[in-house]
């Protein structure tokens, strides 16, 4: 099939495209600077009225009541602010480090154990000197020699004990003081064992030589000073201030000595009690805080360390002592929860601290539950000028009193009572106060109310 190349193509059937003879409107320079007067014209009216409408006068009280709607706004904002920033809790514990005791011994010379070891065959090959006695004895303490040692000589010597106990405390070498707290830990914990119950120590640490401890430390035993929110860092960078690195080793050996003292007991109840107060002071150091898993088990050790009887009083006299020792502010709070709750005697402890602070907090006035109590309902919480940071630290101290004590917590009377504290701070504390405090009060006591609906409610059995 072929096909005529000349034909022509279907768009060449279609008709042309229709051509329009409007012609568009030219736009001259006459029109151009007619519209531009006519626009200045517009503008110039509207100044001349904004003019008139905006006098001096006007102009400066805008600007004036301006200032004002944002001064009073930000006052409003740094309220809010000063509300979500709680100060930090803490106190300074440790001062300045006095000068070190010298940890020379010229007693190691005459100890047995040395002697014994240079009149034996074997030291024709170390050939040790009686000079080189110290220098031996750190070596085998490093290496954990000397604890196998000893325990086979069945004797621990009272200058060997001195000597190994002061490099527990004041050593410079940390590896060395580790090794002599390990030592002496290991040594205290073998005698609760069978094989080792016949071994002899000449020796033991008692209170004086811990609290001389820490008085080379620069604890500040009766005056703990400056709070977390004064507290400065700069004089940390000198050697002879803020922990010293021998504490842990301190802290440990005070843990293990209380663990055995059934068979070396060192310390009187009234020594436990002053160590109790020490313990729970180095909570409140910051500086302390990566000890902190080591300070709670030498709390509770101490806690152990009581009988029945000496506890029920040597609770109160701790609790009495931290509250004259340390201020009723947020700091206090830690006070009370560093005390962590295992058994019924820390519960115990716990409740007897926040019971005391809450008497310090009112002055002493009031030193039974219910005048405690009444004092915090009394209280009115609209008043402008009564500082709500003291309600949320009530509130908090009650809580930690009354449930940690189960003969607290199981009277009616109080507890409706403390219901009472709880309902005036949602209530006489609106959603939009504005105050320091304010919501963290409301919220807290919103939050134990309904702890308090839900005991009842599981009491009422419903």
């Amino acid at each position: 099939m072929t096909t005529d190349t000349d034909e022509p193509l279907d768009f060449e059937y279609e008709d042309p495209p229709a051509i329009s003879n409007k012609k568009k409107k030219v736009i001259g320079l006459d029109d151009l600077l007619n519209d531009f007067h006519k626009e200045n014209k517009k503008v110039t009216k509207r100044s001349k009225v904004q003019k008139a409408y905006d006098s001096d006068d006007d102009i400066d009280a805008r600007e004036a009541t301006f200032h004002n709607c944002v001064n009073e706004f930000q006052a409003k904002m740094n309220q809010i602010k000063a509300d979500d920033e709680m100060p930090l809790w803490g106190l300074q514990v440790f001062g300045y480090q006095k000068t070190l005791p010298k940890l020379d011994f010229p007693e190691l010379k005459r100890c047995r154990f040395l002697q014994s070891f240079l009149k034996n065959e074997l030291n024709s090959l170390v050939e040790l000197k009686t000079d080189e006695g110290q220098s031996f004895l750190q070596g085998l303490l490093k290496d954990g020699w000397l604890l196998k040692l000893i325990s086979s000589h069945g004797q621990l010597e009272r200058s060997i004990a001195k000597w190994s106990f002061n490099m527990l405390l004041y050593s410079p070498q940390q590896q060395l003081g580790a090794a002599a707290c390990s030592f002496w830990c290991r040594i205290l914990l073998s005698k609760t064992e069978i094989d080792l119950q016949h071994f002899e120590i000449e020796w033991l640490p008692d209170y004086s030589e811990l609290i001389r401890a820490l008085d080379v430390y620069g604890f500040l035993l009766d005056a703990p000073s400056k709070s977390s929110s004064s507290m400065e860092l700069d004089h940390l960078d000198s050697d002879s201030s803020g922990p010293p690195q021998n504490i842990r080793s301190w802290i440990k050996f005070v843990s293990v000595i209380c663990k055995v003292r059934n068979i070396c007991s060192v310390f009187s109840t009234e020594e436990v009690e002053d160590l109790i107060v020490v313990m729970i002071c180095m909570f409140m150091d910051r500086q302390l805080l990566g000890l902190s898993l080591i300070l709670d088990e030498c709390l509770h050790s101490l806690i152990s360390f009581f009988s029945d009887s000496e506890f029920d009083v040597s609770c109160v006299k701790i609790a009495k002592s931290l509250a004259c020792r340390l201020a009723t502010d947020i700091s206090c709070l830690r006070a009370v929860d560093s005390i962590s709750v295992l058994d019924a005697r820390s519960k115990r402890l716990k409740s007897a601290v926040a019971f005391e602070f809450l008497v310090a907090c009112f002055d002493s006035k009031v030193s039974d539950a219910e005048g405690i109590l009444k004092s915090i309902i009394a209280i009115n919480l609209r008043d402008e000028s009564f500082d709500l940071q003291k309600m949320y630290i009530y509130l908090i101290l009650v809580e930690n009193w009354l449930f940690c004590d189960p003969m607290l917590k199981d009277n009616p009377e109080l507890i409706e009572m403390w219901a009472v504290c709880l309902r005036n701070c949602t209530c006489q504390i609106s959603s939009t106060d504005l105050r320091s405090y304010a919501l963290k009060v409301r919220n807290k006591a919103s939050y134990l109310s309904q702890g308090n609906a839900k005991k009842w409610f599981l009491e009422s059995g419903n």
